[in-house]
This record gives structure tokens, sequence and C-alpha cells, in this order.
């Protein structure tokens, strides 16, 4: 008689080796159900302890805020506080709209850009007041020309501190969060929400003074400094600060992707990236200096353009991670993992976006539903985040940690398969017709031809490749590939 935990080990799926190579004891099974995230070796030190890391930082953050909420109120005065926060404030969600909208192939976590924007409006932005007063301070009593003092520190002592600090978040996440930092598309929307915290700090203290100038002159209506000020800095600019510290992102991004074997290519595309988040920033603050035309000349033959091509690099690295999942997920899915289906899926925002609508609606109830909703865009994260890795090992961009990062994706992928993978799969179907979807209206809307209905939480849907296996659901031991080790190949 054959041992029955032998064909069940044979009916699971074995992890895609990479270049035909065995790695069957780096690449493994899933960790065991308990298991439900990698974690390295503890070290008994305080400091390395994730609580009190993010503890000091928000401390160090706040105290930073206040300290800046200090200073620009004390420039501007109250008032002038208040319509310089009224104004400034305006276009942060439009900017920050953006830049989630480019990250939703693989939507990084909030406590990332929640950081980057709060280090680029305390953190840096305190770093830029402190360090531009003192140097041109300094160089006005070094030459005894106050004006000259203002337009050096304007045009070359502004730019290197200000795009410095700005990049400080940036090199932060890239060494602390370096899972969460994998490509051109990670270091754009970084870098971006970390320039609209320190644009928005900034506008601030410029509206805020041009209101107070207003209140001395008498000025008022759209001849007023604040309406001038407002329309550079809001209307035809509000993309000035990330354009410029997305130039540091993108040379962060291409460092992320390059072979770890290239050191100096690692070292050298953030430094480059950092000089022409420079340049460009000096070029913009020293247009003025080119004539009564040179603002306009600078806006419309540089600014504009260069606004362009980021906009289109950063669209087209996106882009090209939905590709990456096309060409790396069916790998997984001839080993198994995913159903033939989900590679054509997941690399489509739209059939995405339905098996989302698909899953809720499929529920009982608007709980489950939700919840079944939020376990699709889950599966759809790590799937994401398992393409972009095997894309990285591939070109070897990945550190030693490969396989335990890559056993910990298909764990997760494995506990939310039951709900995900029909999603999914109908979803792709639907999409490959020809006529248009509509998201299914009610509680009981038709779920494909064959399955059963169930809830998040149960388990009425058998493994793919055992259709006559034993029902498992998520939160349950049966049909967990943890339990068991892959066939070797």
């Amino acid at each position: 008689m054959s041992d029955p935990s032998v064909q069940h080990q044979q009916a699971h799926p074995a992890v895609p080796v990479l270049h035909e190579q065995r790695l069957d004891e780096v690449l493994g099974a899933a960790p065991e159900h308990g298991r439900a995230r990698y974690r390295p070796r503890r070290v008994g030190m305080v400091w390395r302890s994730k609580v009190f890391r993010a503890g000091a930082v928000i401390v160090a953050l706040l105290l930073c805020g206040l300290v800046i909420l200090a200073l620009v109120r004390e420039q501007t005065g109250p008032e002038g506080f208040l319509v310089g926060l009224g104004l400034a404030v305006l276009p942060v969600p439009l900017l920050m709209a953006a830049f989630r909208w480019l990250d939703r192939v693989e939507p990084g976590p909030w406590r990332n850009l929640i950081f980057s924007f709060a280090w680029g409006a305390c953190a840096a932005a305190l770093v830029a007041i402190i360090a531009n007063s003192f140097a041109t301070r300094w160089i006005a009593t070094a030459t005894a020309d106050p004006a000259s003092a203002d337009t050096l520190g304007a045009t070359v002592i502004a730019p290197v501190v200000e795009e410095s600090a700005k990049a400080a978040a940036v090199l932060l996440i890239f060494v602390f969060r370096r899972r969460e930092f994998s490509g051109v598309v990670d270091g754009i929307v970084v870098a971006g929400f970390t320039a609209t915290g320190f644009a928005f700090t900034e506008n601030i203290l410029y509206l805020g003074n041009a209101f107070g100038e207003d209140q001395q002159l008498g000025s008022s209506g759209l001849a007023s400094v604040t309406a001038g000020t407002f329309f550079v800095r809001i209307v035809m600019s509000p993309f000035a600060h990330p354009l410029f510290t997305v130039l540091t992102g993108l040379g962060f991004g291409f460092a992320a992707v390059s072979a770890r074997r290239h050191r100096v290519r690692r070292i050298a595309l953030p430094v480059l990236g950092l000089l022409l988040a420079m340049g460009l920033h000096a070029l913009w603050n020293g247009s003025s200096a080119f004539g009564p035309y040179g603002f306009h000349v600078v806006y419309g033959i540089v600014m504009v353009p260069a606004f362009g091509l980021v906009t289109w690099l950063a669209i087209w690295s996106r882009q090209r991670e939905l590709r990456t999942l096309a060409a790396e997920l069916p790998a997984y899915a001839a080993a198994g993992w995913l159903t033939p289906a989900e590679p054509s899926a997941l690399s489509s925002m739209r059939a995405r976006g339905m098996a989302r609508d698909l899953a809720r609606h499929w529920q009982r109830d608007r709980t489950r539903g939700r919840a079944a909703a939020r376990a699709v865009a889950e599966y759809e994260s790590f799937a994401t985040s398992l393409a972009g890795l095997r894309r990285r090992a591939r070109h070897g961009a990945v550190g030693p940690d490969f396989g335990a990062r890559e056993r910990e994706l298909l764990h997760h992928l494995w506990q939310r398969r039951d709900i995900a993978a029909p999603a999914l799969t109908h979803a792709a179907r639907l999409t490959s017709g020809r006529g248009p979807y509509h998201a299914p209206h009610g509680r009981h809307a038709p779920m494909p031809y064959g399955q059963q209905p169930y809830g998040y939480g149960y388990g009425y849907a058998p493994a793919y490749g055992q259709p006559h296996a034993q029902p498992y659901g998520y939160g349950h031991g049966y049909g967990d590939p943890g339990s068991v080790r892959p066939t070797p190949r």
C-alpha cells in the first residue's frame, strides 16, 4: 500500500526553478502555517527594536515639526500663518493622489509615505531654514554685499542644502526598508511625497510673508503680492519641488534594480540623480538673473519638458511592472501556485479592479464582502512583489534572503488563494471578451459556472490541480503547502 503522505506531497506544486538549476534547498516549500511572516533572528539590543526605532523617529519628527511651526509662525505672524496654511494645502491632495495612483500596481505601505511627507515638511524644511539663513548671513558678512549674498544663497546654497535634506528621506527608506523599495516607481513615489511635504511648508512661509507684505502696503485683490505668489507657486509650478527630488528618487530606483555586483553603479546612480536635482533646482531659482523674461524662458524650455519627460518615465515604469507580472508569473502558474488565467488578470489593472468587485459581491453580507475584496487586493500586491522579486533575481539584484522572501510571498498567496483565484480567473475571462464589464449589483451576484458559494474564512474551494481534494479555506490547514515539501526537480 502506498503512503498517503507521499501522494499528498506529490499533488502540491513545487517552486519554479530559475534558469533550470537545482535550487530546491534554497527555494523550498512555503513556511509552516503558523509562521505567516519571515522574521530574522532577534538581537537583544534596545536600539535594534522596531518599536524603539519607530518611537525615536516619531519623536524626532514631532520635535522638528514643533520647531518649524514656531519659526514659520514667527516670520509670518499669526494671520499670515493661517492664510499661508490655507492656501499651501490646496495642491497637496492632488500631488499625493497622483503619486499614489502611480503606486497602485504594487502599493507601498502608508507608513513609508507618511514618514516621507513628514520628513519633507518637518525635518528637511527645518534644516533648510536654519542652513540657508546661516549661510546667507555669513556670505553677507564676509562680502559686505547683502544683495549678492541673497542671490548666491538662492542659486547655490539653497539647492544644495534643500535637495540633500530631502534626499535623506529617500536614502533612509532605501537602506532600512529595502524590501519595500524595489524599483523605479518606488523611488519616484517616495521622493514625490518627500518633496510635497517640503513644498507645503515652504509655501506656508512664502504665502504668509506675502500676506504680511500686503497688509503693510494695503494692497489686495489680483494685484496683491499674495495673489502673485499663489499663481506662481501653486498654479504654475506646484510640481517644481517634486520634479527636483524625483530625479534623486530615479537614481535610487535604478540602483535598486541594478545587479549587486555593480557596486560602483549602485552608488553612482543616486549621486548622479542628486546632482541633477541640485542643478535643475539652481537653474529654476536663478532664472530671474537671466533678464526680465528669464523665468518664462526657463519655465517653458526647461521645466515643462523636464516635467513631461519624468511623467512619461514614471508611467512607463508603471507599465513595466505590469509587463513583469505577465512575464514572470506564468512560471508559478505552470508549477501550480496560480491558475493559468491569473498572470493575465494580474497584469491588467482593469481585471484587478474587477476581481475585487467580484469578490466583494459574491459574499452574503457587506462585512464579508469588504474582507474578501481586501484579501484579493492583498493577493494582487503579494503577486506583484513576487514577480518583481523573480525579475530582480534574474538580473542578480537580490540578496541571500531571496529564498526566504519567495517562500513568504508564496505562503501569503496560498492563504488567500481560495478567495482571490476564482475572482481573478473570472475577471480574466470577462476582460478577454468583447462586451463591456458592469460591476455586479446586489449581495448575491452570480458566480462563475462550476463554483460553489463560499465565504471569507470558510473552506469550499478545492486547491488548484486537486479537483477531488478535501475542502480547505483561509485560516485552515488543509491544502496549505506549508505542511509538505515540494516535489524535487
